[in-house]
């Protein structure tokens, strides 16, 4: 079934690697065209360029702190230049701080809250503005099992996240008069670059043995669900968080297991 994607466009931030990529490439192969935001890492980005461009479809880097009002105006003025028209907005983009609580510099605080929640806060309204004025569009924002649980050590994560997930809401909310939907994709256990080396432990074998479905999860699995929801047959699903974990974070502690 055609899912209504072909010659659309889309921005995914913090798609130089990781999750971001593998929702980039995966968008590009259900016929978008696509702008790959990244912040530090342009190597990364380049390729993912390239390998969108391997598949036949348009694609162009562009540079922004998207915690930064200006450079997200600018990159949005590059995504208009470029495509014209946005149909769809992938707020990936993030970062995270291990620290309890107690020790949690300020300054990380800061940083991790304007990365993730700030960030997409500005990138949601800037894209909203537009896709107001051309008829509608679609808006994903990347969430995390800690939108559900706490994550020791991560507070701040954890708090941009549960942020992200009721922002989601209320965007769903104020903007689905204008056709425009807004969701949630929740990962799991993902296994990318950064992950791999987590708790310096095996990231796979740590977490595979408590998912029900007995596996780590990949971009891949992510970018499936956030291309469903940018295409025609989720027209009428908005404010919804979409778990994909494996049923991580829907098992509880069972004590006869």
């Amino acid at each position: 079934m055609p899912n209504g994607l072909e010659g659309k466009t889309a921005l995914v931030t913090g798609a130089s690697k990781g999750i971001g990529k593998g929702i980039a490439l995966e968008l590009a192969r259900a016929g978008c065209d696509v702008a790959v935001n990244y912040f530090s890492d342009a190597a990364g980005a380049a390729s993912t360029v390239e390998e969108i461009s391997r598949l036949g479809r348009r694609a162009f880097a562009v540079r922004a702190n998207v915690g930064v009002a200006a450079e997200v105006d600018a990159m949005f003025e590059e995504c208009f230049r470029q495509f014209g028209r946005l149909h769809i907005l992938v707020n990936n983009a993030g970062t995270q701080t291990f620290s309890p609580l107690l020790d949690l510099p300020e300054r990380e605080w800061d940083r991790v809250i304007d990365t993730n929640l700030k960030g997409c806060f500005l990138c949601t309204q800037r894209a909203a503005r537009h896709m107001k004025e051309h008829g509608g569009g679609r808006i994903i924002n990347i969430g995390s099992g800690c939108n559900k649980v706490p994550f020791p050590g991560l507070v701040s994560y954890t708090a941009s996240k549960g942020g992200i997930e009721m922002l989601t809401r209320v965007s769903a909310i104020e903007l689905g008069r204008y056709n425009i939907t807004v969701n949630c994709v929740a990962p799991g256990a993902i296994e990318i670059e950064r992950t791999r080396g987590e708790g310096g432990v095996d990231y796979a074998a740590a977490w595979s043995k408590l998912t029900p479905i007995p596996r780590i999860g990949y971009p891949e699995d992510v970018a499936h669900a956030v291309a469903f929801l940018a295409g025609d047959q989720a027209e009428f699903i908005t404010g919804q968080t979409i778990w994909v974990d494996g049923g991580l974070f829907t098992k509880p502690q069972w004590a006869y297991e």
